[in-house]
């Protein structure tokens, strides 16, 4: 099984796609928008991007970041407008989604959900039994999303 795991975010979003039968790294990158550019067509950048995404893996299901806490009201909308473009691209390849907030991620790697990115990072690389993980917390976030969708019960549904 194919998943896409998906750290939403404006500047960037982090994605990777992960072989969960195998817990093995097929590919990872990010999407990242310039401040430069006007919210819309930052958004409509990460759709596009998100779309050729989709249609060159081909991933089976979706593990995504969700919302439901944040500490800098000043970001929340936005993150919010890009995951909803995000799932936008999703539905529209008829993609099952399961999402998961960080502390569930870290719960489920880590068995602390309030671990720091340090830990998380150290149990994604013990996970896939490699030293190597992409330089960017958002791609590594995104491989930990979809981890925690192999360990989790939602992907017992399937």
């Amino acid at each position: 099984m194919k998943i896409l795991g998906i750290d939403p975010g404006l500047g960037i979003v982090g994605y990777s796609i992960l072989d969960g039968d195998n817990l093995k790294l097929l590919h990872s990158g990010s999407i990242q928008t310039s401040k430069d550019k006007s919210e819309s067509a930052r958004l409509l950048e990460i759709f596009e991007d998100m779309y050729e995404i989709v249609e060159r893996y081909k991933p089976d299901v979706c593990a995504i970041e969700k919302l439901f806490f944040f500490r800098n009201r000043t970001t929340v909308m936005p993150v919010a407008h890009a995951r909803g473009v995000i799932l936008t691209v999703l539905e529209k390849f008829q993609i099952p989604i399961y999402e998961y907030t960080p502390i569930e991620v870290k719960q489920v790697l880590t068995g602390y959900g309030r671990s720091d990115k340090k830990e998380v990072e150290r149990m994604v690389k013990l996970a896939l039994n490699t030293d190597n993980l992409p330089k960017l917390d958002d791609t590594v976030d995104s491989i930990a999303i979809a981890i925690c969708h192999t360990r989790s019960f939602s992907n017992l549904i399937l």
